[in-house]
């Protein structure tokens, strides 16, 4: 197993903590970049450890879990970043649901576990659909937070045009560079979603995300692979071929009720919702109180209320 020795920035070291460790995955043309926390106790290791994937959303990195892995100190964690995104940006296209399913596969393989609970945020959640369909002997269960759901047509909005129009402001940033890190943290303070909402976890979450050198600085994801990925959370085929086996799956969808601006209507409004629980009654819709697209995950008050579903399927 090989265990990466890349330096992280300090505040990331000592927010991901003790626990944490990174390997490199061999996959299709590289190496996929894993987080890994194992259990505190060091007797609870091995293949029957009750471990969860975490897979990340569509211009983040694993490291958006970190509060979510304090909150689990008994439970390994396994937390790919994504093919084209974080340390994982350099593996090449194609993208896409499948593509990053079966580089989560190889990472679970790799560090020999047996069946996982899989949880997804945002695109990470239409990534773990996938990955129970394709890989059904993985996964013992679905939590999908704040995505999985095929995105609805906004009124006077295409089709074609609606994870552009809904994600497209997320994505802008792909294309900047920053002459230093302080200048991204900046950047982020100004942000509806997260700025008001600025910790450690968040500061580790943003320093994160930056390659090069000052002063020509720029985001990890790359801007190719978020164009491959997005049209899929729309009607991605391997979505809708998943969504027709969840029925076979316990899944909780959640749902934060404001969006990536920490607007209203949110990610999924409830049309949205009525939509898909209908299509789906063996799905358990969960509102998640007072957080938005972000906060959900990176936040103390998000992560307390996924945690009673969550520590449940990891008995």
């Amino acid at each position: 197993m090989s265990t990466t020795t890349q330096q992280l920035p300090e505040s990331v070291a000592a927010v991901l903590g003790p626990r944490y460790r990174a390997v490199a995955v061999p996959v299709d043309g590289g190496d996929l970049h894993v987080g890994v926390w194992e259990p505190e106790d060091v007797g609870a290791t091995g293949a029957a450890t009750p471990t969860a994937v975490l897979i990340h959303g569509i211009t983040a990195s694993h490291v958006s879990w970190a509060a979510l892995a304090r909150a689990l100190p008994g439970v390994r964690l396994v937390a790919p970043d994504l093919r084209g995104r974080g340390r994982s940006r350099d593996l090449p296209a194609p993208y896409g649901m499948p593509r990053h399913a079966d580089d989560v596969a190889a990472a679970l393989d790799h560090l020999g576990v047996r069946e996982a609970v899989a949880v997804g945020h945002s695109m990470g959640a239409f990534v773990a659909l996938v990955l129970a369909d394709l890989h059904p002997r993985l996964v013992r269960s679905l939590h999908l937070v704040d995505g999985g759901m095929p995105l609805l047509p906004p009124p006077g909005v295409a089709p074609q045009d609606v994870a552009a129009a809904v994600l497209g402001p997320a994505a802008d940033r792909l294309r900047r560079t920053f002459p230093s890190r302080t200048a991204y943290r900046e950047f982020w303070s100004d942000h509806p979603a997260l700025g008001p909402y600025q910790d450690e976890v968040v500061t580790a979450y943003v320093d994160y995300d930056l390659v090069g050198e000052e002063p020509e600085l720029s985001p990890a994801t790359r801007p190719a692979a978020l164009e491959e990925d997005i049209r899929e959370l729309v009607d991605g085929a391997s979505v809708q071929t998943a969504l027709q086996g969840l029925p076979s799956w316990p899944a909780t969808w959640y749902v934060a009720p404001r969006g990536l601006m920490d607007e209203v209507p949110p990610l999924y409004p409830d049309a949205a919702r009525e939509r898909w629980t209908r299509a789906l009654p063996t799905l358990r819709l969960v509102t998640v109180d007072d957080v938005n697209h972000y906060t959900v995950v990176l936040g103390a008050h998000g992560v307390r209320q996924l945690l009673p579903y969550l520590e449940a399927d990891l008995r």
